[in-house]
C-alpha cells in the first residue's frame, strides 16, 4: 500500500515539476472545476435527502445517537458518490488530454506506444464506456453494504473499499486504454498489483475530498501509473530480449 502512496505522489510531483505537462494540466483545469462546482452542490443535496430520508422519529434518549450516527453515514455515501461521479465523468471530460498526458510521460521514458488515430469524441465515448463494468461492481459493493446497514464500521469498510476498487479501474483508464487492454486484462493487472492500487487509490481518494488539490488527482494518476508501467514494460523488454 505504501508503493502505492509513493507512486502517486510521485506522480503530482512530476506533473507540476515538468513545463510540458502542466501545459496540458492548465487546458483541462477550467472543464475540471466546474465539473467539481457541480457535483459539490450535488453531494450537499444528497446528504441532506439521505439524512432525511433516513432519521427516524422519537423522542426516545438514543434518538439523537441515532440521528448521527444517519448523518455520518449520509454524509460517506453522498461524499463518495461524489468523488465517484467526478473521477468517472471527469475522466471522460479530458480524456483527449489525459492521452497527451500519458503519451508525453512516455516519450521520456523511452517507452512510447503507437498512436491512437481515434477523434476528440471517440475518447471521450470510450471513458465512458470503460466505466460501465467498473461501476456495476461498484454497485454490488453498495449492495453488500446495505445488508450490513445497522453495523456501520461495516457498511462503511465494505463501501470504502468497493469505491478504491472502482477508482483503481478509473485512474488507469487512459494508461489501460494506450495499451488496449480490455476489462479482463485491466482486471488481472489490478489483482497481480491490489495493495499497490489500493495503496495508490485510497491517497487519491483522500486527496479527492480537498477542494482544489482534488483538480490535480486525474491528471496525476495518469502521469504516475504511465511512467509506472512503462518502466515495467522496459525492464521486462531488458530481461526477454527476444
Amino acid at each position: 500500500m505504501f508503493q502505492g502512496a509513493v507512486l502517486f505522489l510521485r506522480g503530482v510531483q512530476e506533473l507540476l515539476a515538468r513545463a510540458e505537462l502542466r501545459s496540458v494540466l492548465w487546458r483541462m483545469m477550467g472543464l475540471l472545476f466546474v465539473l467539481m462546482l457541480l457535483l459539490t452542490g450535488g453531494t450537499f443535496w444528497l446528504i441532506d435527502y439521505v439524512a432525511n430520508l433516513w432519521i427516524p422519529e422519537g423522542d426516545a434518549w438514543y434518538w439523537q445517537i441515532v440521528s448521527w450516527l444517519v448523518w455520518l453515514m449520509a454524509f460517506v455515501l453522498a461524499v463518495l458518490c461524489g468523488i465517484f461521479s467526478f473521477v468517472a465523468l471527469g475522466s471522460a471530460a479530458v480524456a483527449p488530454w489525459l492521452d497527451l498526458l500519458a503519451k508525453r510521460v512516455e516519450q521520456r521514458s523511452g517507452r512510447e506506444l503507437a498512436e491512437q488515430n481515434i477523434g476528440w469524441m471517440q475518447l471521450v465515448l470510450q471513458s465512458l464506456i470503460h466505466s460501465i463494468r467498473p461501476l456495476f461492481g461498484l454497485l454490488a459493493w453498495g449492495v453488500a453494504a446495505l445488508l450490513f446497514f445497522w453495523l456501520p464500521p461495516v457498511a462503511t469498510a465494505l463501501w470504502a473499499y468497493g469505491g478504491v476498487r472502482f477508482l483503481s479501474f478509473e485512474l488507469m483508464d487512459t494508461p489501460a486504454s494506450r495499451r488496449n487492454w480490455n476489462y479482463a486484462e485491466r482486471k488481472t493487472q489490478l489483482n497481480e498489483k491490489r495493495w499497490l492500487y489500493i495503496g495508490f487509490s485510497a491517497l487519491a481518494t483522500l486527496l479527492l475530498m480537498v477542494p482544489i488539490v482534488n483538480l490535480l488527482v486525474i491528471p496525476a494518476a495518469v502521469v504516475g501509473l504511465s511512467r509506472h508501467l512503462s518502466q515495467g514494460e522496459n525492464a521486462q523488454s531488458v530481461s526477454n530480449p527476444d
